[in-house]
């Protein structure tokens, strides 16, 4: 019989997990998504690149969605069978606290390690390509980001302006203005041209039948130019744009724990490190909000009245449990002695809670040998 209760009520818990989570999940990617509409309205950028980069951040997301929507559905799941006199029946089949608790301990232990998951393979990798193609997008000059008609911003100091496109992809109408070098100001104006690479990858424009006219700063002086064809850098010539530093998110969990200071630097050593020990200690949140949310409504008695004050206490000790999780975050990453303090944030409350369900069934065995014989 307890089986069939345990299946019934992680069956219930389980339902109401993948729904809330999906509709968390959907109410981000609708915020997130604003971030790049510019992306697409703006720069050009095509529809797929826009799913892309909504869809890459998604992940991270999930590490925090799924132990709010554990939490969520064991509150609502426990108070609803107190509400419907169900868990008063269960008590009196003799069922003890640890016993009504076993689904919600289950269904952490699974999100846990899908979190686990997230954390050491999934994210680091959707992380680093996500990254990959907004550096991409910022300092490569594609032609889907020249738009008609507009003064398009390539970089610092660097504005171009194409009147129209053709339908094979010539520029028609073009005018360039460089003013990245303060000590001379260049406008070029060609009557067509086109995007091509160069031979390091590095995006130019070729210009055919234009002008050329420069300005040096400190004379008036002005040098015109006419040329056939004509061929500019859209980026710095100095900087290399296949170099990109990556942050401690998107380093794979093997390197944030086998790097040394001498290579990175005091300041990135101390973040690799915490970052990887949190990678490994977020999952642990989902049996610490799972025994907060169990303890809280399975410890206390049934109430007409309702169980209000009941669901206020475990909310405010699961936004005290997180925001305690920033701190220690933040502390550890100063003082590398305070990281087994990102593994007891999550592991007391677990401990507490679970001393909480087994304290009545413990005094009862007490009681019992207690007993005179009759």
């Amino acid at each position: 019989m307890r089986a069939t209760i345990v299946r019934y009520i992680l069956r219930q818990m389980a339902v109401g997990m993948v729904l809330v989570t999906i509709g968390l999940t959907a109410i981000l990617w609708l915020t997130q998504s604003l971030r790049f509409i510019e992306v697409t309205v703006n720069k050009g950028a095509s529809i797929g690149t826009f799913l892309k980069l909504t869809l890459l951040v998604m992940p991270n997301f999930l590490t925090v969605i799924l132990p709010v929507s554990l939490f969520a559905v064991v509150l609502f799941t426990y108070n609803k069978l107190i509400t419907d006199r169900e868990l008063v029946v269960l008590r009196a089949a003799g069922l003890s606290h640890w016993t009504l608790a076993r689904p919600a301990l289950l269904l952490a232990a699974v999100s846990m390690l899908a979190g686990l998951v997230l954390n050491v393979w999934i994210i680091p990798r959707t992380v680093e390509e996500f990254h990959q193609l907004q550096w991409s997008l910022r300092n490569n000059a594609t032609s889907v980001m020249l738009q008609e008609g507009q003064f398009n911003q390539m970089g610092d100091g660097l504005t171009v302006y194409v009147r129209a496109r053709s339908p094979k992809g010539e520029l028609l109408g073009i005018i360039v203005y460089d003013r990245r070098n303060p000590d001379r100001t260049v406008t070029l104006m060609a009557e067509r041209g086109a995007l091509i690479k160069g031979e390091n990858g590095t995006p130019k424009v070729l210009m055919i039948n234009g002008t050329r006219q420069q300005v040096t700063r400190g004379s008036n002086r002005l040098s015109l130019l006419y040329f056939d064809n004509y061929a500019m850098e859209f980026t710095d010539s100095a900087a290399n744009p296949e170099e990109r530093s990556r942050d401690a998110r998107e380093r794979p969990t093997a390197e944030l724990f086998s790097v040394t200071e001498s290579q990175v630097g005091p300041v990135a050593f101390r973040q690799f490190r915490v970052e990887g020990h949190q990678r490994l200690a977020s999952p642990l949140y989902h049996f610490s909000f799972a025994f907060v949310a169990a303890a809280c409504l399975l410890s206390g008695w049934f109430n007409r009245r309702g169980q209000g004050r009941r669901l206020i206490l475990a909310i405010g000790l699961m936004v005290a449990i997180q925001a305690l999780a920033l701190g220690v975050s933040n502390l550890a990453t100063r003082h590398l002695s305070l990281i087994p303090l990102i593994y007891l944030t999550p592991l007391l409350p677990s401990a507490i809670g679970a001393w909480v369900l087994l304290a009545p069934s413990l005094r009862k065995p007490m009681s019992a040998a207690g007993l005179p014989a009759g």
